[in-house]
């Protein structure tokens, strides 16, 4: 499925091929919910990097968030966050361990997305108490990260 994607003030515009368009995974990890997070989680979509045409590039900024092992130590993520420099909004994650792959903000995009069947809910122990967690009877929790990858998912759902 192509996807279109822009920023809140237009400056950024963006179009990707996906497999695995359905936005149905919510992650609570404190850096989707402060970077990006509307209810409090971040929807990231799958995409095909080498289809990522971008419109606005000046206009892009990456985040690379600082994150804090068991230990105390403190080490960059190789994640990549890109985000519209002018109004801020959140654009897409790539991470160069996995080059082939893009994940776009599901709100970032303007195509019509289908809808989820069920949703999995991950890295609930960051989740903020304000947050309540909205799950079906059907959905799929997790503490840390989920037993199914995104394109996993896709295919079992028959969207893929």
């Amino acid at each position: 499925m192509k996807l279109e994607g822009s920023c809140h003030c237009g400056a950024v515009r963006f179009s990707l091929s996906s497999s695995a368009p359905v936005p149905f995974m919510r992650c609570y990890c404190s850096i989707c919910r402060k970077t990006n997070g509307a209810g409090g989680y971040a929807i990231n979509l799958g995409g095909d990097f080498r289809t990522l045409e971008v419109e606005g590039g000046e206009n892009i900024s990456v985040y690379r968030a600082r994150i804090a092992d068991d230990a105390g130590n403190v080490a960059e993520s190789s994640c990549e966050r890109r985000f519209c420099r002018i109004c801020g909004s959140g654009l897409w994650v790539y991470s160069p361990e996995w080059p082939e792959l893009v994940h776009p903000f599901a709100s970032a995009i303007d195509t019509e997305l289908p809808p989820a069947p069920r949703r999995t809910h991950m890295m609930l122990s960051s989740k903020a108490g304000w947050v309540p967690l909205e799950a079906g009877r059907s959905d799929k929790e997790f503490e840390g990260y989920p037993d199914e990858s995104l394109a996993d998912w896709h295919r079992r759902m028959g969207f893929a």
